[in-house]
């Protein structure tokens, strides 16, 4: 496929016309905010709108399906600005369902020869680019011969360009009660990960996974970094789907793309985001998806006056006049109240003496060396804020703003969230307040988990980070190495043989010193305030777990479920990052 033909609208016209051609039924993509499901936010992926059918096949009205699936995903927000991560995003994927009963249904040897075809045949790849994964067997569950010996036949690929890999990369389960799984084939051009394909054959059951008596397919391929592929570039902002954005940041600012990566970026992607929620009937608020909608026009702002543009510039950037109005609308409240802020920031950070926040010189004396976490989130709460803002002030300013005030801003900013998430439980069927109960559990088996690293791999392993959503526990530590699928399991079994003893979960509070001479870990320092509250996972006289925190926790670890970790990788240099559920 030349150059010309790889343009974002026609990739994405050759994938649909490609599996219709195959008997696929080409289904439109569902909103943004998922119909009859109070566990998510928003929807993630392109298998959402049909997950019940792998459950139920007879309900499904077809036996396979494809689409063009629009994705939010904030998880991982603050990862955007490198050349890959996107909030917003599009997801190829093509569907099969109630394998072998269902007529017209199909598995592993269907879908790995159309994708095989479609990538080499439709797209033109060169056979010498791509490589092939499949799962190698892992944690008591078999390999899974039959992709590998497909892959063989249909692709002829050499030996070397079809690996096995182990559960953490090819096999896809959510890990909760009664959800399907599988494992995965995943295809790569010049080493990029494209193309994932589940074979969805097993249900998590009492902890295990069980065979399923039908089989289902669920494949995903990310739009953007096809296009990127496609294209010859490594940086999905450079492709035909940010062009435009970016071209009139850099009339707006007077700045370089090319000099401002990260800003613009930021900008570019988080103005798309926004741009598809208002179109689903999404409103700016302080609650649920409003709130996420509302931190990513406040974030796009505030990248937009780091490389100077002052006034009102999203409107620019926006489709429909309904869009445009809302944004503009926005901006303009979220301006007036920085500019608020600023004048409170400069009063109690610099005494007031008339020092200019942005671009200019500090004239009075900085009355403080650093911002506590209680002063970043009276910024964040009261004007509204981001952290990224007040980090960036405080730098400028030579200010300081430690760990510790980023955790109690965090924390804060969680409470803060949690009693939102209370109040409109009556929002949804269901409501969101079991969001509430999944979030603290996740936040409980935290400790847990932490002091299974530190039990396994050495007292020297801290905490590094994490992200608590309602259906996942994100967790950095350090650790100069992958963990072996031997590791990964010993701490599963660490977890969960605690969870299983039913240990009491108790607080106390106490001054810093005083915790430092129980051995609780935490990173110490003056900012805590003259109390802190630890928290402490077993009895007195054998204790799990002992951590200074803030947060949200069980009365029991009794409560929590099981245990699974479903993915270790790096983070960053010495940093790796676990991705783990309760079920």
């Amino acid at each position: 496929m030349s150059l010309q033909d790889s343009s974002t609208d026609n990739l994405r016209k050759s994938f649909l016309d490609f599996f219709k051609t195959r008997g696929h039924e080409v289904a439109p993509s569902s909103s943004l905010i998922p119909k009859d499901d109070p566990t998510v936010l928003f929807t993630t992926a392109g298998m959402q709108q049909f997950k019940r059918f792998y459950l139920f096949p007879e309900e499904a009205p077809m036996a396979c399906v494809a689409t063009c699936q629009k994705c939010l995903r904030t998880g991982d927000i603050e990862e955007v600005g490198d050349e890959t991560h996107l909030t917003f995003f599009e997801m190829l994927g093509n569907f099969s369902f109630g394998y072998p009963e269902k007529e017209h249904s199909y598995f592993k040897q269907e879908a790995i020869k159309m994708a095989w075809e479609f990538l080499t045949g439709e797209l033109k790849v060169e056979k010498e680019r791509i490589l092939a994964t499949y799962f190698a067997g892992d944690r008591g569950i078999k390999a899974d011969k039959e992709s590998r010996d497909l892959l063989k036949e249909i692709t002829g690929l050499d030996s070397s360009k079809i690996l096995g890999t182990d559960f953490s990369e090819t096999f896809w389960s959510l890990g909760t009660e009664g959800s399907p799984g599988g494992p995965t084939v995943e295809f790569y051009i010049d080493g990029i990960e494209i193309w994932n394909l589940v074979f969805n054959e097993y249900k998590f059951t009492s902890g295990e996974y069980v065979k399923s008596e039908s089989a289902g397919v669920d494949t995903g391929m990310g739009l953007e970094r096809l296009v990127a592929v496609m294209q010859g570039e490594s940086d999905i902002y450079q492709t035909d789907a940010f062009a435009s954005a970016i071209k009139k940041i850099e009339e707006l600012s007077g700045k370089k793309y090319t000099e401002n990566k990260k800003e613009f970026r930021i900008i570019a992607d988080h103005l798309r985001a926004a741009t598809a929620l208002i179109n689903d009937g999404v409103t700016p608020s302080n609650k649920d998806r409003g709130y996420v909608l509302r931190k990513l026009i406040r974030r796009a702002i505030v990248k937009g006056k780091q490389i100077g543009i002052e006034k009102n510039f999203l409107v620019h950037l926006s489709g429909t006049d309904d869009v445009k109005k809302k944004l503009e609308k926005e901006e303009s409240k979220f301006r007036s109240s920085l500019l608020t802020g600023l004048k409170m920031f400069e009063k109690r950070i610099f005494g007031g003496f008339g020092s200019t926040v942005f671009g200019g010189s500090t004239q009075g004396k900085n009355v403080g060396p650093s911002l506590s976490g209680q002063e970043l989130f009276d910024l964040y709460q009261t004007y509204g804020f981001p952290i990224e803002l007040s980090s960036e002030i405080a730098k400028e300013k030579n200010i300081s703003i430690d760990n510790i005030a980023i955790e109690q801003f965090n924390n804060l900013v969680r409470e803060h969230q949690e009693k939102s998430r209370t109040a409109s439980a009556g929002m949804f069927k269901g409501g969101l307040a079991d969001n509430k109960t999944e979030t603290t559990r996740l936040h409980t088996v935290a400790h847990l988990l932490l002091a299974a690293l530190r039990q396994i791999l050495g007292p020297e392993i801290n905490q590094k980070g994490s992200n608590i959503t309602e259906e996942r526990l994100r967790f950095d530590f350090n650790y100069p190495e992958k963990l072996t699928p031997e590791q990964i399991l010993e701490v599963e079994n660490f977890v969960n043989e605690k969870i299983k003893e039913d240990l009491p979960v108790t607080m106390e509070e106490m001054s810093v010193d005083e915790a430092k001479k129980t051995g609780a870990t935490g990173v110490f320092d003056d900012r805590y305030g003259d109390k802190v509250k630890v928290y402490n996972i077993g009895s007195q006289d054998a204790v799990v777990s002992r951590e200074i925190c803030g947060g949200p926790h069980v009365e029991r670890v009794g409560e929590l479920g099981h245990f699974k970790i479903i993915k270790e990788q790096s983070s960053s240099a010495g940093i790796r990052r676990i991705k783990a559920v309760l079920s």
